[in-house]
């Protein structure tokens, strides 16, 4: 079992520094980078924050189509198979997130039912989640995820052990949200009253008058100006640039306005992304707010298509290198590129273009509201490639997650 988890946290490793490590380690710039991957080669994600719906809109899955996608907490990965795609490959540098979707598949395929798999990855705080564990799914996982999820951790915990006490409180994300809860009960606020609203009106409300307040409070503003508080969020430090830059008043006003765009323009009883900011878990009730591979009514169409998706601990990139021509129909790349330089993403699009199907779509988002790939795309690749400008901004305006700058889409052009 050691030897397993030495390997995953091994190839972890090297690919985040190949991915985030820019600058000379004792630079300030290469500390902030060396602080980065050490934190996010733990788990990160419990849930995606990138709305599955809206992906499936703009990506226009369908029946024969091979989908490609960064599987981060695996809710896009398992959610796209409602759109009945032939295949989706799931491709993390993170082994942990790796270990979290396929304890999801082995989960949909042995589980006797939908209100047993919801209870684990629902709710996901119930004891009995780590009896079924053991008795229906430790035997069939595969060695490296069996060995990463019976990794004992301080005081002789097994990593499974945190279906029991809400998964959605760990890994980096959860921690660094419980923190912002922390934060803000220190100054006399409360994130959870905005879900008691009835209405948005009551939403903007409470929020304005109970919430926003602690954006100025002078130690909050000066913890937003510090980019390791951010990591928490998976930002990088290049991502934080761009993002401090969406604003002339800086980091804090810009996260003030994506923090009022998750909590006021959509409706919370509609809004799973803003029960996990504001609740830390899924809304309670018989019929909540959840991503589609969660919902009742798709389980039994997820679980008999959940054996079309398989998981790879790669980078993007390669995965493409070693593909054949004309392989993929569907790019799902998340916030991926904004880690990237000018090389990384040429080698990427190259290899995007090369390995795309006639009518293939790719779509991905950015931290800052601008154009990510004009002037750092070799015109001849991106000339291959139409920008559907005003899909994008549609579709970003229907992000439930709200923590975004931009959603993009690119076409491929003729045939």
């Amino acid at each position: 079992m050691r030897h397993s988890t030495d390997a995953v946290r091994k190839t972890t490793d090297a690919g985040l520094k190949a991915a985030v490590h820019r600058a000379r380690p004792l630079s300030r710039a290469g500390l902030l980078e060396r602080m980065f991957t050490l934190a996010f080669s733990k788990l990160v994600y419990p849930q995606i924050w990138e709305d599955p719906v809206v992906d499936m809109k703009a990506l226009e899955i369908g029946p024969g189509c091979q989908v490609i996608a960064i599987a981060s907490g695996g809710c896009n990965v398992l959610s796209y198979l409602t759109a009945d795609p032939a295949g989706v490959t799931a491709v993390d540098l993170n082994g942990a997130q790796i270990a979290l979707g396929r304890l999801k598949i082995c989960a949909l395929q042995n589980l006797p039912d939908h209100e047993t798999f919801f209870r684990f990855f629902g709710r996901a705080d119930a004891r009995a989640n780590i009896g079924v564990y053991d008795q229906r799914l430790h035997a069939l996982l595969d060695p490296a995820t069996r060995a990463y999820w019976d990794q004992r951790r301080a005081f002789g915990r097994r990593r499974i052990g945190v279906f029991a006490h809400n998964v959605y409180r760990h890994g980096v994300l959860g921690h660094c949200v419980g923190a912002g809860h922390t934060l803000a009960r220190l100054h006399g606020l409360d994130p959870s009253v905005v879900l008691r609203a009835r209405t948005i009106e009551e939403q903007r409300a409470l929020y304005r008058e109970r919430l926003a307040p602690i954006f100025e409070k002078p130690f909050v503003r000066w913890l937003m100006k510090q980019p390791a508080s951010l990591y928490g969020l998976g930002i990088p430090p290049t991502q934080y640039k761009a993002l401090a830059a969406d604003s002339p008043k800086g980091i804090a006003d810009v996260l003030s306005q994506r923090l009022e765009r998750l909590a006021c323009e959509f409706d919370v009883a509609d809004n799973y992304f803003a029960w996990q900011a504001f609740g830390r878990r899924y809304a309670p009730g018989p019929n909540p707010s959840l991503p589609p591979y969660l919902q009742k009514d798709n389980f039994e169409m997820v679980r008999n298509r959940s054996d079309r998706v398989r998981y790879i601990q790669r980078s993007f990139t390669e995965i493409l290198r070693d593909s054949l021509r004309v392989s993929f129909d569907r790019y799902a790349l998340l916030d991926a590129q904004d880690w990237m330089n000018d090389a990384d993403l040429t080698s990427l699009w190259t290899e995007i273009t090369r390995t795309a199907r006639p009518g293939a779509r790719v779509i991905f988002r950015t931290a800052a509201d601008e154009r990510l790939l004009p002037g750092r795309l070799p015109e001849g690749l991106l000339a291959r490639w139409t920008y559907e400008e005003e899909a994008s901004r549609e579709f970003g305006l229907q992000d439930r997650s709200s923590i975004y700058g931009a959603f993009h889409l690119y076409v491929l052009k003729g045939a």
